[in-house]
């Protein structure tokens, strides 16, 4: 059975699909990408304000499903540019330290609104 997960914690949907899916002890979380929740309106800051934003989203669900980053266990990062890999990787690095989940980055030639970085995360209920 599925479950759909749904909060104002992290920005509405921008197309036909969930915020996250619970199935099982899985919550496959849908790609984030740096829109403020409350505002609605994107983050156009550097790498790391967008990184910073997109985590905090992918957390704002998570805390719907009653779990953390820590819980995640694999996480899938889309980037316009991997010249600010480094970067991005410091504000992630800020954020799941130790947790390490496996993780794929690949470059990508554009992404929804603009957005230079989107992250998308499947977690696991312990």
């Amino acid at each position: 059975m599925k479950k759909f997960i749904k909060t104002n914690k992290a920005p509405e949907a921008v197309g036909p699909y969930s915020q996250a899916i619970e199935a099982g002890d899985f919550i496959f979380v849908a790609g984030q990408l740096p829109i403020d929740p409350q505002t609605g309106e994107l983050n156009t800051g550097d790498i790391k304000s967008q990184t910073r934003q997109v985590i905090k989203n992918l957390q704002g669900i998570l805390e719907e499903a009653s779990l953390t980053l820590d819980d995640a266990v694999n996480v899938q990062v889309f980037m316009t540019d991997l010249s600010n890999f480094g970067a991005m990787n410091e504000v992630y690095n800020e954020f799941f330290g130790e947790s390490l989940p496996a993780r794929a980055a690949v470059q990508v030639a554009a992404l929804p609104k603009g957005a230079d970085v989107e992250m998308a995360l499947i977690a696991y209920r312990k």
